[in-house]
């Protein structure tokens, strides 16, 4: 396990493809998804006092990240479409329901992942290996490259994805064209600032 700089680090490095895939406002919104789970598995901290689980355990599984992101994203789906689509920073013509459970759901998985992949990299330092893939795969998966305690790799993770995150932002960015796409076309040079181009909606 690397400290909570470093979660928050890789969970900036996993969340930056977001500007190239929904441009520059939705993706603030899905790194801030990311983050929300950066630090998910490390509730069995707090669980393990009223709950039989161990550290690294059952919270540290791909499962587990998984099911708990598409039970948030049901919710956020179910009670932030509506905001979403009446604020004026998001710049969209319509978000469905369903564009809006596929974006949280995948920012909370990539926080979430980013988190288990931290960990392989530094555990069994002072902690018991993981069992990312549990219940499918029930061996330990271990590369143990990072320490704990250092702070080369913690601050460094943190440091190059917000530099990442800086220079993705600096420059326009060509969204892919999907159905789950949140913007309007006028971030990727295509309309006028402000007026979403013909045909940009979300169904």
């Amino acid at each position: 396990m690397v400290d909570v700089t470093g979660h928050l680090g890789m969970a900036l490095l996993f969340a930056a493809p977001a500007w190239i895939i929904w441009g520059r406002r939705a993706a603030l919104g899905f790194t801030a998804f990311a983050l929300v789970t950066a630090m998910l598995p490390d509730t069995d901290l707090v669980l393990r006092g009223v709950l039989p689980v161990t550290h690294h355990g059952v919270t540290h599984t791909v499962s587990f990240v998984v099911l708990v992101s598409i039970l948030v994203g049901v919710f956020a789906a179910r009670w932030l479409t509506a905001w979403l689509n009446s604020h004026r920073w998001i710049r969209s013509t319509e978000i469905a329901t369903e564009t809006v459970f596929v974006f949280a759901t995948a920012g909370l998985i990539v926080g979430g992942v980013s988190h288990l992949f931290a960990d392989v990299l530094s555990a069994p330092d002072i902690a018991a290996p993981l069992e990312p893939l549990w219940p499918f795969y029930r061996e330990p998966i271990i590369v143990d490259v990072i320490y704990y305690d250092s702070p080369i790799w913690n601050f460094g993770l943190i440091a190059v994805a917000i530099v990442l995150h800086l220079i993705l932002a600096r420059y326009r960015s060509y969204p892919l064209e999907t159905r789950y796409r949140i913007g309007d076309r006028s971030e990727s040079g295509d309309g006028a600032p402000g007026h979403p181009a013909a045909g940009d909606r979300f169904e």
